[in-house]
């Protein structure tokens, strides 16, 4: 097992998200511009959201892929959740750490299909997770869930000079603040 230090002053968030996951648009029922049939958007309940339980679909809002980012685009659900504590389940981008074990940030993501790993990933796919208080995570393949508080941020991630490739402006918007990652 080889573990790779990285300056605290380093930043892994560029080379994670330049290959973060690419997967197609969830959106309401319906059809595409193709023809295809759209995936159905799968909403955290009420209940669910009191709990701080949240998902990917949540998290979608309006945008073209590779398109610029607006604060405008986002949702009221989106508003709702920020500054919550949640737990949100999805898998740890491989290229986002460079070690196994004791990281204190990575890229969470939707999906880990493989073959969607690439630049222009969907915005709402892909969550910058910053381990907080001394806590740390481990890497696996399997699906984890990340507790911590939500955040809306459209700073941190933006693309130097604001332009990112194919006219994207940001390489994510959303950051959790984790306490554990199980």
């Amino acid at each position: 097992m080889h573990h790779f230090r990285v300056p605290a002053t380093a930043t892994l968030l560029p080379v994670a998200l330049l290959i973060a996951v690419s997967l197609p648009s969830a959106s309401a029922t319906g059809q595409d511009p193709s023809g295809r049939k759209k995936v159905e958007l799968r909403l955290s309940t009420e209940a669910q959201l009191a709990k701080g339980e949240i998902n990917f679909d949540d998290l979608k809002f309006d945008i073209e892929k590779d398109g610029a980012f607006d604060e405008s685009m986002w949702t009221k659900r989106l508003k709702m959740i920020n500054g919550k504590n949640v737990k949100l389940r999805g898998y740890i981008l491989p290229s986002s750490t460079y070690q196994n074990e004791g990281f204190k940030q990575f890229v969470l993501v939707r999906d880990n299909q493989e073959c969607c790993f690439g630049p222009g990933a969907a915005l709402y796919d892909c969550v910058f997770v910053v381990m907080v208080d001394g806590n740390t995570a481990d890497f696996t393949t399997r699906p984890v869930t990340v507790e911590g508080k939500f955040v809306l941020d459209p700073e941190t991630y933006k693309y130097p000079g604001g332009k990112g490739p194919r006219g994207a402006t940001h390489m994510a918007v959303f950051r959790i603040e984790g306490v554990s990652v199980k």
